[in-house]
């Protein structure tokens, strides 16, 4: 039977690098050949890495990362390759805009970065070179440009790439950008004082948009000085935009109002969350429901949001007239959250370091399959490995009174149990 394609190159690659090594390390090598080693490393080095991109490129658009319950590529980049999330985001980041993409219609389109591209694909510029160019071409200054300057600031950028040191490339682009832009922003002379937040909710169900504008000084800078707070970068490497850090943000501060702040009573009682569930899908075991403001909540969404959550479920009949409102009440006794707190320290999926109050508690073994809301059946996770559990193939577990979690198969064939380092420090694996 014929070699795998990809094990007969792993095969080769790793004979050529054991060659390399050994020239690196005899001891006949003059100084000449140590300098061509480093040379000739990093080049391979940048040839893996667009091997590696484009094949993000490709399994993003193949849907494989979602279909096993990742939302976010570079969560499944962090857990399948061992990545910090801020390597994950710059290869996806090098994937979104050097490759290739199919449109809606199927229609291969080409890449947003076409010569940062072609010289990424010839190792004239790094994957750093990469994210520099993407980062500068998606400012505020380079929108205002026309598709030509921007397209023309683009292939300048990536000429330079080779020359120029990542650092001294952005602040090369910066400089050629603000030249190209020294009117600025257009200034809105006829725009009325107004304070004011509109929500939409999206036409498919799925989310929607907040649009806002407050000219109050004091009011503004109450929100800006909160949204603040949470939207700053985590650490040099965050690669989040402003845009989706503050975004990130405004949504955990509400959540934590939530769970947390004296919100005032609305209606005569303190506002929960009401779950619309139609009667007929009451009696199948709730296989979808709606919330509120709109959205419909599949089945894992469902078992999610009731894992910690005051839940009144409100009962449709067949016209969408309530025939029943439950009884509000706290799944996770303030108490037991306390214990659950002390034993998990925050969130307990690995490398995660949320801390207990940005957190949601999680049955293991679901409630309506008779799990118990006990100690050993309670895990601490933040919104995004909460997700994360109840969609994807992770499998979490109880062990010597510690949580611990398998990964999938394709992350990690031997399926070692993984624990949280920050919260058990002298716990790495569960071995």
């Amino acid at each position: 039977m014929s070699e795998n394609p990809v094990a007969l190159a792993c095969r080769r690659l790793q004979a050529a690098v054991d060659e390399l090594r050994a020239a690196a390390e005899s001891p006949l090598a003059t100084d000449d050949e140590l300098l061509s080693v480093l040379t000739v490393a990093e080049g391979l080095s940048r040839q893996l890495d667009h091997v590696v991109v484009s094949t993000v490129a490709t399994v993003q658009r193949r849907g494989a990362f979602s279909a096993r319950g990742y939302k976010k590529p570079a969560g499944a980049l962090s857990d399948l390759l061992g990545w910090d999330g801020f390597e994950a985001r710059r290869h996806v980041i090098a994937a979104e805009q050097t490759c290739e993409r199919i449109g809606l219609d199927g229609t291969v389109l080409a890449a947003r970065l076409p010569a940062t591209g072609k010289a990424f694909a010839a190792g004239q510029a790094g994957l750093r070179h990469v994210e520099i160019i993407a980062g500068l071409l998606g400012s505020a200054a380079a929108r205002r440009l026309s598709g030509g300057q921007r397209a023309g600031v683009e292939e300048q950028l990536a000429g330079k790439a080779a020359e120029y040191t990542p650092t001294q490339l952005r602040t090369w682009g910066a400089a050629l950008i603000e030249r190209l832009d020294q009117d600025g922003p257009e200034p809105d002379d006829d725009a009325e004082v107004v304070n004011e937040l509109i929500l939409r909710r999206n036409h498919d169900d799925a989310g929607g948009s907040l649009t806002g504008r407050f000219d109050d000084a004091a009011m503004f800078d109450a929100i800006a000085t909160v949204i603040d707070a949470l939207s700053k970068p985590r650490d040099k490497d965050d690669l989040r935009g402003a845009g989706r850090r503050q975004a990130e943000a405004l949504a955990e501060v509400c959540g934590f109002v939530l769970d947390h702040g004296d919100v005032p009573d609305g209606g005569g009682r303190r506002p929960h969350l009401n779950v619309l569930i139609r009667l007929e899908d009451l009696e199948e075991r709730a296989r979808s429901a709606m919330l509120d403001f709109g959205g419909r909540l599949s089945p894992e969404a469902l078992r999610m949001l009731a894992c910690d959550a005051a839940v009144i479920p409100i009962v449709l009949g067949g016209a969408g007239q309530p025939l029943d409102v439950g009884r509000a009440t706290r799944t996770i006794p303030d108490g037991l959250r306390r214990a659950v707190a002390a034993r998990d320290r925050g969130c307990a999926h690995p490398g995660c370091d949320r801390p207990p109050s940005w957190t949601e508690i999680h049955h293991i073994i679901h409630w309506e399959n008779g799990g118990p809301t006990s100690l050993n059946n309670l895990v601490m996770l933040c919104k995004t490995h909460h997700r994360l559990v109840h969609y994807s193939e992770w499998v979490v577990r109880i062990r010597d009174g510690l949580p611990e979690f398998i990964p999938p198969k394709w992350v990690d064939p031997d399926q070692i149990p993984r624990r949280n380092p920050q919260h058990y420090p002298t716990l790495t694996r569960a071995g």
